[in-house]
């Protein structure tokens, strides 16, 4: 049977909330020390993990070895001393005692045992390989780990301390659904999981994650509505009673193609922007117009992909049929302009998500 419930990741920028500048840079330098203790951490749980995993291939000699990756205390052809998922977690812990929060530590080790056994076939056939983490990764925290959260206010910000450092968030002119959220937060009403920081050009970003209950709406099962992606138009959604056409081809190239050829100017004069402080200085212009374009393909896949689901809420469809998506994806890869441009997979998420939202099935065909 599937959840009731669905899991939501949001990105809020927090601050350190200490009061002199020495207090927040040493803050600051610890959060930069976890972050590397993690990194270090998870390359090791993962090694450890493939090696238990491939132990068997490395008894070349005798084919007489019993052995078993359990407790040898719990089974006869036990050769662990303790259970595998403590192996990995005494690895780590004896490594980085007292250099972060056990924790950290702790559900570091749960995520990466679940994602390994979830990828095991893939590594057993040689068709994936183990998963390389960069210096500046996210890392994880449990529930234990943030404590008084509560909205001050006079400093008009949500506050709360982990390991006992103290933050408050920095929403600004928010107009999606984070302040919402944490307050259905501190009333009861939705339960907070674990969560993640993440460092990024001194900044420090605070992924919650939000267990809210999905969206009721009055769905039939057997109202089926079929959406295709074509190059003229990025959604064409239709039912047994209603068609939709959702966007054209020039309302989404051609804002795009303008950033880019905006962008191309940029570069070629970045040649003769007035330097002063290194490439970033010179180059500020091109990074703005990048995040300007990535920004507004997001802005108009939402968009489509919201008028897909209230088309289907509207018209009661419990099942969204996405047709003939390989042919698509095959036109695509051959036409590089297409794949430049296009951004199926993209959209393909965003629909995925906002349909087990709103509690549609979908088939791809």
């Amino acid at each position: 049977m599937e959840k009731p419930t669905l899991k939501l990741t949001r990105k809020v920028q927090i601050l350190v909330d200490l009061p002199t500048q020495e207090e927040r840079k040493e803050a600051l330098d610890k959060l930069y020390q976890w972050q590397n203790r993690c990194f270090r951490a998870a390359n090791l749980i993962v090694s450890h993990l493939y090696v238990q995993e491939m132990i068997k291939d490395f008894f070349y000699l005798s084919e007489e070895i019993k052995y078993k990756l359990a407790d040898e205390k719990k089974d006869e052809y036990g050769i662990l001393q303790r259970s595998r998922m403590n192996t990995t977690y005494r690895v780590i812990s004896n490594r980085f005692k007292g250099e972060i929060p056990t924790n950290i530590l702790s559900n570091l080790n749960k995520t990466l045992i679940a994602s390994f056994n979830q990828n095991r076939p893939e590594y057993w056939k040689g068709e994936r390989s183990l998963k390389n983490f960069r210096r500046d990764m996210a890392f994880p925290f449990g529930l234990e780990g943030i404590s008084r959260l509560s909205y001050n206010d006079e400093k008009k910000a949500f506050c709360f301390r982990l390991f006992q450092v103290p933050f408050k968030t920095y929403l600004g002119k928010d107009y999606t659904d984070k302040r919402a959220l944490l307050e259905r937060v501190i009333k009861g009403e939705i339960k907070l999981c674990t969560s993640h920081i993440k460092l990024k050009d001194g900044k420090i970003f605070w992924l919650p994650v939000f267990e809210i209950e999905k969206e009721k709406h009055f769905l039939k099962p057997e109202v089926i509505a079929e959406a295709s992606l074509s190059l003229e138009y990025p959604l064409v959604v239709k039912t047994s009673k209603a068609r939709l056409s959702i966007g054209t081809r020039e309302e989404f190239l051609y804002r795009r193609l303008a950033i880019q050829a905006a962008l191309k100017r940029a570069q070629v004069g970045a040649t003769y922007s007035k330097s002063g402080k290194g490439v970033k200085r010179k180059l500020k212009a091109v990074d703005r117009l990048r995040k300007a374009e990535s920004n507004y393909v997001s802005h108009r896949i939402h968009v489509y992909s919201r008028r897909l689901i209230d088309f289907c809420i509207k018209h009661q469809a419990g099942t969204l049929i996405l047709l003939n998506q390989e042919d698509k994806i095959g036109i695509a890869k051959q036409e590089e302009f297409v794949l430049r441009n296009w951004s199926y997979y993209e959209l393909m998420i965003k629909i995925k998500y906002k349909a087990k939202k709103a509690g549609i099935e979908i088939i791809i065909d």
